[in-house]
Order: structure tokens, then C-alpha cells, then sequence
């Protein structure tokens, strides 16, 4: 069992992100030490994982609090979670297109400053 400090090391998210999610119903049945401390288990940290990995790619609070009520109504919803994940997927596959187009004009750019400094440095080495 983990304290939030271990959960927030060992997930990346902050122990704020991870009181956030508890009040957001995100993470659920958190399970408490005889101090009345939270303690994590390893099925809370491969959920964390799964929250911060939709939330990076830019799933919202709200889709993420349907997908987790869902989750808890049973296994009766998946077809309607694996809708939800078919389509964030998309979204994603459409945003590292984006970073793909982005990435080749940056690296245009780079290409004509690096013959542009090339050109110069021949220049004042002629000179010289």
C-alpha cells in the first residue's frame, strides 16, 4: 500500500491531482490506513496511469467521470466504454498527425537556418 506522497512519486500526479480525482469520483474506494490516512494499491496506481494517460491526450474531466461512472454500473457498459476509447482514439491519432505536419515544417525551417549559418560561416572564413 502506497501513502499519497509514494502514489504521487510513483504516478507523476500530484497529491493535489490525486485528492482532485477522489472529489471528481475518478478514483474510488481508496482505501484508508488505521490513522485514517489514504493507502494506495497497485490497482489504484494502474488506474492513475490510465486517468493521466486520457486526460494527457486531452479526454475531459467530464468524459473521464462518464467513462468511470460507466465503469462502475458493470460490464454490461463496455460496449459504450470501448465506444468512448474508439473515439478518443481517433482524436489522438489525429493530434500526432497535427505534431507530425508541425514537426516537418520545424524541420524545414531548421534545414534553411543551418544552410543560412553554413553560408555565413564560409563567408566570414573566406574573409578571414
Amino acid at each position: 500500500m502506497l501513502t499519497p506522497a509514494q502514489m504521487a512519486e510513483r504516478t507523476g500526479v500530484s497529491i493535489d491531482t490525486l485528492r482532485y480525482y477522489e472529489r471528481e469520483s475518478l478514483i474510488q474506494n481508496v482505501a484508508r490506513a488505521d490513522s485514517g490516512h489514504r493507502r494506495y494499491s497497485e490497482n489504484d496506481v494502474a488506474w492513475v496511469e490510465v486517468l493521466r494517460c486520457l486526460r494527457e491526450t486531452g479526454m475531459s474531466i467530464d468524459q473521464l467521470r462518464h467513462y468511470c461512472e460507466l465503469g462502475a454500473q458493470g460490464s454490461h457498459t463496455e460496449p459504450e466504454r470501448h465506444a468512448m476509447l474508439t473515439e478518443h482514439r481517433a482524436l489522438v491519432e489525429s493530434q500526432i498527425h497535427e505534431r507530425q505536419i508541425a514537426l516537418r515544417l520545424i524541420d524545414h525551417k531548421l534545414s534553411f537556418y543551418a544552410a543560412a549559418v553554413s553560408a555565413t560561416a564560409d563567408s566570414v572564413g573566406a574573409e578571414g
